[in-house]
């Protein structure tokens, strides 16, 4: 993997997929990395040139303290520098809430697509929104990475019998060893609802994407965050949900991109 260097002099571990073709950046969401995100990057390598890294605090990248969004809106201008200057953006769930920051902070991103960006839609949902922050906070503060995994889950809707089954998987030592950046996630998404005067800060282009068979709650974020973008527009995948996949999501995002490539 190569090493971007950004602002704060964190080194940000990232892999470059595919040839020649015009350069596209994915932003991960919460747990992923560049290797969870290698199968999306396969299918639009023969396109573009994929790079996919680990955000601040997982796998390769580096964690300098202390934590803010801007930090890691300044890794994806690292990454930019890296890919010749500007380039498409892909974001996904609070990966896209960081993409979305990052281009309302005026980084060269050409073009924007972003999957289920997980904004809340109420002021009910702010009120719960700072109980998570602050138990949150207080679980991974005292060490208890595990229950901080298990609060996440429960919040974005993963029953507790599924939960139970995760926690006896090979999978779940990778969730425990990335709780604390959870909180990294949880800050980039912010207060809760949908930020519409950042985000009328957006000069790019940007395609909001939901699937058919998530939560309407979901959905009705991601319709709300097309219409706030000055050049937004709004998709459904049937039959997806918010673990999408790759090779129903590959398809959408290279007709996206390449319309001006």
């Amino acid at each position: 993997m190569g090493k971007a260097k950004s602002g704060d002099g964190t080194l940000i571990a990232y892999r470059r997929t595919g040839g020649d073709g015009p350069p596209v950046i994915v932003v991960g969401g919460a747990f992923s990395t560049a290797a969870a995100e290698a199968p999306l990057a396969a299918l639009l390598a023969p396109r573009f040139s994929v790079i996919t890294y680990d955000r601040r605090g997982r796998g390769g990248s580096g964690d300098t303290a202390p934590y803010s969004v801007e930090r890691e809106v300044e890794d994806i201008a690292a990454l930019l520098t890296e890919a010749g200057g500007d380039a498409s953006v892909y974001g996904m769930s609070s990966g896209a809430a960081l993409a979305l920051e990052a281009a309302a902070s005026g980084l060269p991103i050409t073009q924007l697509a972003v999957y289920e960006p997980p904004y809340d839609t109420g002021a009910a949902d702010s009120t719960d929104k700072s109980a998570y922050t602050a138990r949150l906070g207080g679980l991974l503060a005292r060490g208890r990475r595990d229950e901080a995994v298990e609060l996440f889950l429960s919040v974005v809707g993963v029953p507790p019998d599924v939960v139970a089954v995760m926690r006896r998987a090979e999978m779940w030592r990778g969730m425990t060893a990335l709780a604390h950046t959870l909180a990294y996630d949880d800050a980039v998404v912010g207060p809760g609802p949908v930020p519409t005067e950042r985000l009328a800060r957006v000069t790019a282009r940007v395609m909001v994407v939901d699937g058919g068979a998530s939560p309407p709650p979901t959905r009705v974020a991601a319709r709300a965050v097309a219409r706030a973008l000055p050049r937004g527009r709004h998709r459904t995948l049937t039959g997806q949900v918010h673990e999408v996949a790759p090779h129903v999501l590959a398809p959408v995002l290279e007709e996206y991109f390449a319309a001006a490539a």
